[in-house]
């Protein structure tokens, strides 16, 4: 255009400034890393306050990082209590804030967080359709492993399964089989299946979640109940209302829970009936139901052929909804750990 006759712009990101992280326990080492990372590839100091339960990842980390030859202001890894800790979400010197975590205590997180930009990798409740043209065997196979893997300990863990009437018998008895077959103990045994629950408390707290549930009309296909100590066993629900807490909020815990559907278009809405939309996941052949699923679906990702469990470092992650806020993955964090700048040269002078 005339207007812009003779002029250059340019664009270059440059760093945000202090990056103040908050990291999980379920996930020490690699949540860490996707904190540290792009704050070292952007160019912006971080102070990383890893989970209470399981520190001593985050501070291997840090220590090799600075062995490596990263100058030592770079990366500051501090053990403290959630009061402490709290001085990060305050402190305006922070220009950035990233927290994985629970949805109540991030979006809390940001309500205090004042001018700083804020980064929320949160909670989910993630469900999987399966219609009637899906491979059932793996389909269930599949939805085995994403919802009892680490004992449900995730935030894209499987936990509720939408499935066509036509195949819902099928996939139901192909995956409380599988599930039977899991074996629950000790995680540092190669046999295990599916670990302890992170404390002793969460178990209590879930078995608390199913009973309610049975209370109000639930059937338990298997599982349902305590092994002892923090050991919950793999369970599988049907019959749950939707309004039940083990189906309404984030389980995370070895539970899964599978209702009917007779129209792909009614699995879509009960997939997003939810105040969570981190990852979901459809099993179909139909090239045409994959991408209304895609359209319709309100989360940050939608896997086919796949449960939502499935993620791979590099690709855009996170939520919508109560599920958070900005994205991860080493790109995207860099993207939103630094600011665009604009040069405009105006090359004519006369």
């Amino acid at each position: 255009a005339p207007h812009g006759a003779g002029r250059l712009a340019i664009v270059k990101r440059v760093p945000v400034g202090p990056v103040a992280a908050i990291s999980p326990f379920n996930f020490p080492l690699n949540l860490t890393t996707h904190k540290i990372a792009p704050a070292v590839a952007a160019g912006n100091p971080i102070v990383l306050k890893p989970a209470t339960r399981t520190p001593l990842s985050a501070i291997t980390l840090a220590d090799i990082l600075i062995r490596a030859g990263l100058p030592a202001p770079a990366v500051s890894v501090l053990p403290m209590a959630r009061t402490t800790g709290d001085r990060l979400v305050t402190d305006e010197r922070f220009k950035l804030l990233t927290f994985t975590g629970s949805s109540t205590v991030g979006w809390g997180m940001k309500a205090r967080a004042g001018k700083k930009r804020v980064v929320l990798e949160l909670g989910g409740n993630a469900g999987v359709i399966v219609d009637d043209t899906a491979d059932i065997g793996f389909a269930a196979a599949r939805v085995a492993a994403g919802g009892f893997g680490f004992a449900g300990q995730s935030c894209i863990s499987v936990q509720r399964v939408y499935v066509h009437d036509r195949v819902f018998d099928d996939f139901t008895s192909a995956l409380v089989k599988l599930v039977d077959g899991l074996k629950v103990g000790d995680p540092l045994d190669p046999a295990t299946d599916v670990g302890p629950m992170i404390e002793e408390r969460e178990a209590e707290r879930i078995d608390t979640w199913v009973r309610e549930a049975v209370a109000r009309g639930a059937r338990a296909l298997t599982g349902g109940k305590r092994l002892g100590g923090a050991l919950y066993a793999p369970t599988v629900l049907t019959d749950v209302p939707a309004d039940a807490r083990v189906c309404a909020e984030e389980v995370f815990a070895p539970v899964v829970i599978v209702a009917r559907f007779s129209s792909f278009e009614s699995a879509l809405e009960e997939v997003n009936r939810s105040t969570y939309g981190l990852q979901a996941g459809v099993f179909t052949a139909s090239l045409e139901r994959s991408l209304q699923a895609f359209d319709t679906i309100e989360a940050g990702g939608v896997l086919v052929n796949d449960v939502p469990t499935w993620r791979i470092d590099h690709m855009p992650y996170g939520g919508v909804k109560d599920s958070g806020l900005g994205r991860e993955g080493p790109k995207y964090t860099i993207e939103e750990m630094t600011e665009p700048r604009l040069l405009v040269i105006n090359r004519r002078t006369v």
